[in-house]
């Protein structure tokens, strides 16, 4: 009888209730969880980062950040000097940011290093106005000495390329702060990553707030994920017991016992109940029915 009973688990309904529940609680496990994890990681070295630079002095670009090495984990938000000459004519505009919740342009010039080397730098962030870029302040021109942070290039997940067209008033628009996408565009040969510069350095505009240093809710989310994926899992384990039981949905009749009714059967059982009951307590009702006008007909 129990191997009968087991055998009922090879049904088609009960076999696809299983691929899901397991296959939601795999990827609760090895996709969803360890994304967040890996989120919350991130967050952690960035706020590592940014408080680790507030104790440090300002070093100049080529010490901490040599020429063709690309910036990371121990040399992102770090601060530097950089000394050179603004290049206006290849300015970039990163177009579709957010700054403190509202809209917001980044305006990104090169900068020819006294060492010779290309750097980008970020000069901060200009709000639209109908929707275009309004007028705002060209660099300094000869050689400046700035104060920024170093930053990774970011990545547009469409890698699309710069372009300019009546639109954009003829300026070349970017949608991501990527050295490399300025590069092609402007033919100039960009150092990896970026500068940002900080308030009242030469050439800023609106200068960008550092990150909030909080740890954000991804530890949680992860630890919800595998809560989940082990709730499914046991759901599904307490329902194949339940039902394998003698009177079981699984069971049918004649298999140890009368079939329990499921949920669904029981839901409609109690409709029907309701429903039986609000015409027993209407009796305007029954007149539909006939009986009632019929009665009224006959006396008269």
């Amino acid at each position: 009888m129990v191997d009968v009973r087991w055998k009922l688990l090879l049904q088609p309904g009960w076999l696809a209730l299983t691929l899901v529940v397991f296959g939601f609680a795999v990827t609760c496990y090895t996709v969803l969880a360890p994304w967040q994890f890996d989120r919350h990681v991130e967050r952690k070295a960035q706020n590592d980062a940014v408080s680790t630079s507030f104790g440090q002095q300002p070093r100049p670009l080529d010490e901490v950040l040599p020429e063709g090495q690309r910036p990371g984990l121990g040399t992102e938000w770090r601060r530097v000097l950089v000394e050179g000459t603004y290049l206006p004519e290849h300015e970039v505009i990163a177009r579709l940011r957010t700054v403190q919740g509202e809209p917001a342009f980044e305006v990104l010039t090169p900068l020819l290093t006294s060492s010779g080397r290309v750097v980008l730098v970020d000069r901060g962030y200009v709000r639209p106005v109908d929707g275009d870029v309004p007028p705002y302040a060209a660099p300094p021109g000869g050689t400046v000495v700035v104060e920024a942070r170093i930053r990774g290039d970011e990545i547009d997940p469409q890698g699309r390329a710069a372009f300019a067209d009546a639109s954009t008033q003829g300026r070349l628009h970017a949608y991501a702060v990527n050295s490399r996408t300025v590069a092609d565009a402007t033919g100039l040969d960009i150092s990896a990553g970026y500068v940002q510069l900080t308030e009242g350095q030469p050439g800023v505009l609106g200068a960008l707030p550092l990150p909030v240093l909080e740890a954000g809710p991804y530890f949680s989310y992860a630890l919800q994920w595998i809560a989940f994926g082990t709730m499914v899992i046991l759901g599904w384990g307490y329902f194949t017991v339940r039902e394998l039981k003698p009177g079981g949905a699984l069971s049918g009749d004649g298999q140890g016992g009368a079939r329990r009714k499921s949920v669904a059967e029981l839901l409609a059982e109690d409709e029907n109940g309701i429903s039986d009951a609000d015409d027993e307590r209407d009796p305007e009702s029954a007149v539909g029915t006939g009986g009632h006008s019929g009665t009224d007909v006959s006396r008269r």
